[in-house]
């Protein structure tokens, strides 16, 4: 199995990569649907949440008011980080538990784990290959404000509360130029697959020697 972990920051493009690499076929691990998971409703998750910081993170259905939780611990680092101490060993265990099945179904998968904040979460050498969409940030908060409705205070404070660009980079095996077209970023997780499965065919000779 070859394990590739994949990040950038929000609205750097990193969901067009993902796409892209699924369409390739490798399996895609998205650790915010798990992370939704992780606090659905009945879930131990959630009880940590509204024990965390209230009923009023609830919505009317008994579901989590996502919205209104994102905007409570953008705005406060000290309940973000006490959120994310809720969430994130919930997802870990998730994501372990699917990477195991697609081991055991195929030893040869190429598992990408989409993880927003995987620099931030301290996993950045747990990967073969740990791939970074890039977006200066200037345009991503353009993104935020123009595509997905935010004011530019809100894109700003969810800028800030994920690594910085130099963080990631610095990270990074691979970096992907999110900033032109869609189809420019697909064209590069092409020419990364082709590496990628340079490698898995290199594991599987030596493996079989």
């Amino acid at each position: 199995m070859f394990r590739i972990g994949l990040t950038g920051g929000i609205a750097a493009g990193k969901s067009v990569a993902a796409k892209r690499l699924t369409e390739l076929g490798a399996l895609v691990i998205d650790h915010d649907l798990l992370a939704r998971e992780a606090v659905a409703p009945g879930s131990v998750g959630l009880a940590e949440v509204v024990e965390a910081f209230g009923d009023g993170v609830l919505a009317a259905d008994g579901s989590l008011d996502r919205p209104g939780l994102g905007a409570l611990v953008f705005a406060d680092a000290a309940a973000l980080s006490r959120l994310n101490g809720i969430v994130h060993p919930e997802v870990r265990r998730l994501s372990a538990e699917r990477e195991a099945k697609a081991a055991a179904a195929d030893p040869g998968a190429v598992v990408v784990h989409d993880i927003p904040l995987l620099v931030e979460t301290g996993q950045a050498d747990h990967f073969h290959l740990l791939v970074v969409v890039h977006t200066p940030a200037e345009q991503r908060v353009r993104r935020l404000v123009e595509g997905r409705g935010l004011s530019e205070d809100a894109a700003r404070s969810r800028l800030a509360s994920q690594a910085t660009d130099d963080e990631r980079l610095a990270a990074a095996d691979v970096t992907l130029d999110g900033s032109g077209s869609e189809d420019d970023l697909r064209a590069q997780v092409d020419t990364l697959w082709q590496r990628v499965a340079g490698e898995v065919a290199q594991e599987a000779e030596a493996d079989s020697v």
